[in-house]
């Protein structure tokens, strides 16, 4: 797996997370959404550069230009509920994409912290050959992930496979690197090192659920 963790340069992306990451501001569940969105939007950037383009002619009201254009077909596919936000921020660029949809949740039995994921509702289209991108913005233990790409595997084979995530734990990113096929890139905004006994990451953010969309029962 090739991992881009965007975070170790410079630039406008940090000041998104530090945003998201900040116990004050992230009390504002728009603008968590919103920053969530934009991270999406650049870490999107960031995979185009890396897809198939070919040279198309545009014609102007005083000419025709080259253009290079990318071809390839896309399928955007989001962990339910706390990947909206990131899915909306991928889909302002890539807006020809096809759409594809998973829920799935942890699962705890009674008190305890371990837990499995369970994976219920989940509409997609073909993936045969297809370019798919994942997205799930909290990149934990990596066992959400390993669950959604063996739901996916009934709708075809996609030609390769992209991850978006906007923080991750090492420990996550180092098991899904053993599941997923060894051609797949992982686009990140930040990497943690820690996980907490709960599978959270420290210091991470918290539930990205919860704060973008409100706390559930």
């Amino acid at each position: 797996m090739i991992v881009h963790s965007l975070g170790e340069e410079n630039s406008l992306l940090n000041k998104f997370v530090a945003e998201i990451r900040d116990a004050n501001i992230q009390r504002d569940s728009m603008r968590f959404r919103r920053n969530i969105e934009r991270i999406g939007e650049i870490l999107g950037y960031e995979l185009s550069k890396t897809l198939n383009y070919r040279n198309q002619t545009v014609e102007t009201p005083l000419g025709t230009k080259e253009m290079s254009m990318p071809v390839d077909d896309l399928v955007l596919c989001s962990v339910l509920r706390a990947g909206l936000p990131l899915h909306q921020g991928l889909l302002n660029y890539f807006d020809n994409a096809e759409n594809a949809f998973i829920s799935a949740y942890r699962h705890h039995r009674g008190d305890e912290d371990a837990f499995e994921v369970i994976v219920k509702y989940f509409a997609a289209p073909s993936l045969e050959n297809k370019t798919l991108i994942l997205t799930d913005p909290m990149l934990a233990t990596g066992k959400t992930l390993e669950n959604v790409l063996n739901a996916l595997k009934n709708h075809g084979k996609p030609k390769q496979i992209h991850i978006i995530s906007v923080i991750g734990s090492q420990s996550g990113i180092d098991h899904i690197k053993t599941v997923f096929p060894k051609n797949t890139q992982l686009w990140i905004a930040a990497i943690d090192t820690q996980l907490n006994s709960k599978g959270y990451i420290v210091p991470g953010i918290g539930d990205a659920g919860d704060l973008a969309f409100g706390v559930k029962l």
